[in-house]
């Protein structure tokens, strides 16, 4: 005897209950496990794989910034940069640590060249206007400079400490020279005043 094929009609070959996108075009099974209400074990054991790498990774994180190497060569903070000055104590109360840049240039007329000699980087202090007395009362400078220094509306800094023969030098605050990581386009941080020596 011979069997008559299954025919299929449409509505029972597209019916909403077979219809799944892995399923075959000839209305195979459908690959979709049932939806469980409770969650996996594969899913929480990842989650918790994933929490325990991130929890690790910010330990790790936090150790390599306590333990980094802070020396000359790399100067990381400005707490470095506060320990490194002449009298830190005085220079962190009275003004603000400095790093001093001395460098020469070298400018030729013909033909027309500028060389410019390898800078040096040196600890230094800016003090306050109002904190000269301190440069005052240990002799460190006269009246005149005092006067001078002041008619142009300038400030005083130093390299060495005031015990030996500090190199005190009458400063003068370039306005002009703006921080440019502050008020970045699109950071949001709005730009903060400074602090006027």
């Amino acid at each position: 005897m011979k069997r008559k094929p299954k025919s299929y009609n449409d509505d029972d070959r597209f019916s909403d209950e077979y219809r799944d996108e892995d399923s075959g075009s000839f209305g195979g099974q459908s690959r979709r496990q049932p939806q469980s209400s409770k969650p996996s074990f594969l899913n929480s054991a990842t989650l918790g794989i994933l929490t325990a790498v991130f929890i690790l990774g910010i330990g790790i994180g936090i150790a390599f910034s306590s333990t980094a190497t802070i020396s000359p060569e790399n100067v990381a903070s400005r707490e470095f940069i506060d320990r490194s000055a002449p009298n830190p104590e005085l220079c962190v109360q009275f003004g603000a640590s400095a790093m001093v840049t001395d460098m020469r240039a070298y400018v030729t007329l013909n033909p027309f060249n500028v060389y410019i000699s390898q800078p040096t980087m040196r600890p230094g202090c800016v003090l306050r206007t109002n904190n000269w007395a301190i440069l005052e009362q240990r002799k460190l400078v006269s009246q005149d400079q005092v006067r001078d220094c002041k008619n142009r509306m300038n400030t005083f800094g130093f390299t060495g400490t005031l015990e030996t023969q500090p190199d005190i030098n009458c400063i003068y605050q370039n306005d002009s020279a703006k921080n440019l990581f502050i008020n970045q386009p699109g950071s949001g941080v709005p730009a903060t005043e400074g602090q006027n020596f």
